[in-house]
């Protein structure tokens, strides 16, 4: 049936959105209220799908979520599906570490996945270094190529082919290729998974 000129456009919901974004970033009604300046009612109203919100209360939203108004309502997607191509992801090298981010950043995103290539002699960092990682982050390694020591809290575990290892991310960490061979490894680092 088609649409007749009387009919305002649908109006993407966003009610489940915000919820699932609100919990992923571990707020409550009242923090997100508190960060966007939208009354706790009203918020719960959103996401029940009972009030649809004007565009000035969905980009105050969308703020309290670290998102823009665009990133809320997915205005900026084409589709739900981006694929990063061999050698195309985001690319860092410090010293004998190579990176490439493998995982397009998108809004709410709660994991990363990034391809590492140590070669030898080289370490991801200094044993001084501070975590890089937000508080209650999870890193999976998985050992594609050639063998890595992880060490980490103060301890030193040795890895090699087809190795994996799950570890506390917020931790302070590193990895070192002692060996003659260059080192490939596969990491997902989830945020947010544990508290304290």
């Amino acid at each position: 049936m088609a649409a007749t000129a009387s009919e305002a456009p649908p109006v993407p919901a966003v009610g489940a959105r915000v919820r699932a974004l609100r919990e992923l970033m571990g707020l409550s009604l009242r923090d997100l209220a508190e960060r966007s300046g939208v009354s706790a009612p009203m918020l719960s109203q959103v996401e029940r799908g009972e009030a649809s919100p004007t565009l000035a209360i969905a980009s105050r939203i969308a703020s309290g979520l670290d998102l823009t108004l665009s990133q809320l309502l997915r205005l900026d997607e084409d589709n739900h599906l981006l694929i990063t191509r061999r050698g195309e992801g985001r690319a860092r090298r410090r010293g004998g570490h190579a990176v490439e981010e493998l995982s397009p950043p998108l809004p709410g995103q709660r994991a990363e996945v990034s391809l590492h290539t140590l070669e030898p002699r080289a370490s991801t960092g200094a044993p001084d270094d501070p975590p890089i990682h937000e508080p209650g982050s999870r890193e999976t390694l998985y050992v594609q190529s050639g063998a890595v020591v992880l060490c980490i809290d103060g301890d030193r575990h040795e890895l090699s082919v087809g190795d994996s290892v799950t570890f506390d991310a917020d931790l302070p960490h590193h990895l070192e290729n002692s060996g003659r061979t260059v080192a490939r490894l596969l990491a997902v680092v989830s945020t947010g998974l544990r508290s304290g």
